[in-house]
């Protein structure tokens, strides 16, 4: 198991030629805090270590950015927030957390794709 933001830590650091171990001293974190960030054990790292990530591999504003946003959007243990929404979101976001490890690729596609058409729709084009 990974996360989005797990995988791009990884592809970087072997397309850097480095161990955990190596970067983990370089950023001054442990190493099995960092393989647990890359296999998604743990949840959004500081704003901090996201820039040092940044800074180790030196990499570009624009792919810092993108690192940025798969850290956000990459923590294993979401809450989901349906105070005061209608109990139809409250019952969908429960079934959605009861079935999510059941979904195959095909209806999570789906479901993705319908979320991106509705974000569009309320002009939150991304």
């Amino acid at each position: 198991m990974t996360t989005p933001f797990g995988e791009a830590v990884r592809k970087l650091r072997v397309r850097k030629g480095v161990s955990q171990k190596q970067m983990a001293a370089a950023l001054n974190v442990s190493p099995a805090y960092l393989s647990a960030l890359e296999h998604g054990k743990r949840g959004l790292p500081t704003f901090d270590l996201l820039q040092r990530i940044a800074g180790y591999f030196n990499i570009i504003w624009d792919e810092a950015e993108e690192l940025f946003l798969l850290a956000r959007s990459s923590d294993p243990r979401v809450v989901i927030d349906t105070a005061g929404l209608p109990p139809e979101y409250t019952a969908f976001a429960n079934r959605l957390a009861g079935q999510i490890r059941s979904l195959d690729a095909t209806v999570l596609a789906e479901l993705t794709a319908l979320l991106e058409k509705g974000k569009k729709a309320d002009g939150k084009a991304s």
